[in-house]
């Protein structure tokens, strides 16, 4: 299994903070926010990990990740070079894959407690792809699962009138089917590949598993958010907690 962390875009909310580095280099607790997504994997027993991200402060990334050794693991570097949507800078990564599952998550996403239980689960499901989900108070905000008794129906993107308010957080996990399936994806109104059309695609096949996460969780792409996490990593460093709370598995 490998793993792929979207680094880019240009995090104009976060403006003028990202007008001197690339956001996921700013500081969340003690250290660049991208360096808790790194951690993530390798507690998770990933270490094989690809980096995309974009022409913005693309050698900031670089300089402060290197090969990896410091993290114990190898990064390889690809550049997304102009904003085409989550799935279009997925598709990047498909010779990285060579056919290996992936776990997928957005570098500016912040997890209270490690993901190691949910990337287990997903070792042992066989095909298909696996979300996270988290309740949340504003899910205007965010992809939304329609969810029955047993199963996501439908994910809507940042529906106006949610259907639940159980979003679908940045760490996505795919079998090799993923890339075909972005190859079909025809463009949103705003002219991007969704990741939402993508996991659509897998419910459709009938083929997409869930997990709710525990604790708390933020993507730091707003101050208010930058803040959040900012406060969780310095009141506690949990990466590195040994005792981890089950995950809630569907």
């Amino acid at each position: 299994m490998k793993g792929v962390i979207l680094g880019g875009g240009v995090g104009t909310r976060l403006s003028p903070l990202t007008e001197i580095t690339n956001k996921h280099l700013l500081p969340v607790g003690k250290e660049p926010m991208i360096w808790h997504v790194v951690k993530q994997l390798v507690l998770s027993g990933i270490t094989d990990i690809m980096v995309i991200t974009s022409t913005h402060h693309m050698g900031a990334i670089v300089n402060s990740l290197g090969s990896g050794m410091r993290f114990g693991c190898e990064f390889t570097y690809r550049v997304q070079e102009e904003a085409g949507g989550i799935a279009q800078a997925l598709a990047l990564a498909r010779q990285f894959a060579n056919g290996d599952k992936i776990v997928v998550i957005l570098g500016d996403n912040v997890f209270e407690y490690s993901i190691a239980t949910h990337v287990k689960a997903f070792r042992e499901q066989g095909q298909g792809a696996r979300v996270l989900l988290k309740e949340v108070g504003d899910p205007e905000r965010f992809g939304i699962a329609a969810m029955d008794e047993h199963q996501i129906l439908q994910i809507e993107e940042k529906p106006s009138r949610p259907k639940s308010n159980h979003a679908v957080v940045g760490c996505y996990m795919f079998d090799s089917q993923v890339f075909d399936i972005i190859d079909r994806v025809a463009p949103s109104g705003r002219g991007e590949l969704e990741i939402t059309s993508v996991n659509n695609e897998y419910i459709a096949r009938g083929q997409l598993q869930y997990s709710f996460v525990h604790g708390r969780w933020t993507d730091a792409g707003t101050f208010e958010a930058l803040n959040d996490a900012n406060a969780l990593l310095m009141k506690n460093d949990i990466i590195f907690l040994s005792c981890l709370p089950p995950c809630r598995l569907v």
